[in-house]
């Protein structure tokens, strides 16, 4: 992957020795940063939910090196999860199954399915790896939400994962693995592949054209009856990212069109105002940040990073000009959303 230090050796076994022993490691993956532990150490996954302030009936996606490590933390790994992890794999794409006995509930957040993911970043990768190899278990996995507070902005840096939740001693983390940022920026597409459905639970940058075309099957999304197979009463999975209140910024954060900028603009005036809007758009702000609406996946990297920097600005709300509309845009404008919902209020979290 451009731009990736090169994987250290030594620091990335010191780290695997941590979640073997039980400890949490946050680690690039080329989505976010995760916060792992050992998806088989039943304690050190709770610490995963003491450290976020996350309820520990939210499902974690687990992450594992292969298709064939997949197989032991699922019981039945449908025929288009198959295709689904074939064509994607490694890469941001999370499965979800039915579970194996050894998808524990702390995992699964106590339901039949378990979300599955095989990430692509080399440290990530090397990390997985090295587990295995302390473990000699080659389906050892990780278990890893993103390395933030719960339902704040998910980290694609180090020094994001630092400032959240810092390192020991002082901080929750036994370990922070510095792999430069994530090369998308959000996090991964995660498709139900259970009940005879293959539905978009949340999106990301494999968008629902090409897992249609990975599967040759029509493609639902969350809110959508996938058909007669799955049953008009058979709900969605619970999955990460799914609750309307997400990563949000400490301070309002408002959407709006070019036509509301101006109006908004001028009933805010006695506000310090941060505006995230390309060069071109004219508007008068206290803060401006440049973003550009030609390249969504340049956006969806910059994102998260751009919305922190607007938190720590000293700003008094921020104003995003509404990105485009259309499937290009789909996994920006959810993310948007989320966090338009959840900083209305600053205690309103979820992961």
């Amino acid at each position: 992957m451009n731009g990736v230090p090169p994987v250290p050796g030594e620091l990335i076994g010191r780290a695997a020795r941590i979640l073997q022993a039980g400890g949490l490691v946050a680690f690039p993956t080329e989505t976010v940063y995760g916060l792992g532990a050992d998806a088989d150490h039943r304690d050190a996954v709770a610490g995963i939910f003491a450290a976020k302030g996350r309820p520990s009936d939210h499902p974690l996606i687990v992450h594992v090196a292969s298709i064939e490590a997949a197989g032991a933390w699922s019981g039945d790994i449908a025929p288009a999860a198959n295709l689904l992890m074939r064509a994607f794999w490694p890469g941001p794409l999370t499965v979800v199954v039915a579970r194996a006995a050894r998808a524990h509930d702390l995992l699964t957040g106590g339901q039949d399915s378990v979300g599955l993911r095989c990430p692509a970043h080399p440290w990530a990768r090397a990390l997985l790896l090295a587990l295995a190899g302390e473990k000699a278990d080659p389906a050892a996995a990780i278990a890893a939400p993103s390395a933030n507070r719960y339902g704040r902005i998910s980290p694609t840096r180090a020094a994001h994962v630092r400032e959240d939740l810092g390192e020991k001693p002082v901080g929750a983390v036994d370990c922070i693995l510095d792999g430069g940022a994530c090369g998308f920026g959000i996090e991964s597409t995660i498709v139900d592949c259970t009940a005879g459905r293959v539905r978009i639970l949340r999106p990301g940058s494999i968008d629902a054209r090409a897992i249609a075309g990975a599967t040759g099957l029509r493609v639902a999304a969350a809110g959508e009856d996938a058909g007669e197979d799955a049953g008009e009463d058979a709900p969605a999975p619970r999955a990460p990212g799914r609750l309307e209140k997400h990563y949000a910024p400490r301070i309002p954060l408002e959407l709006v069109s070019g036509e509301e900028l101006a109006p908004r603009l001028a009933a805010l005036a006695q506000e310090r105002i941060a505006l995230l809007a390309p060069t071109e758009v004219r508007a008068e702000a206290v803060l401006r940040f440049a973003c550009s609406l030609e390249d969504p996946a340049a956006y969806a990297h910059a994102l998260y990073d751009v919305l922190r920097q607007m938190d720590a600005s000293g700003a008094t709300r921020i104003l995003v000009l509404r990105p485009p509309a259309g499937p290009d845009w789909e996994a920006v404008q959810d993310r948007l959303s989320r966090a338009a919902a959840g900083s209305a209020d600053p205690y309103a979290e979820a992961d």
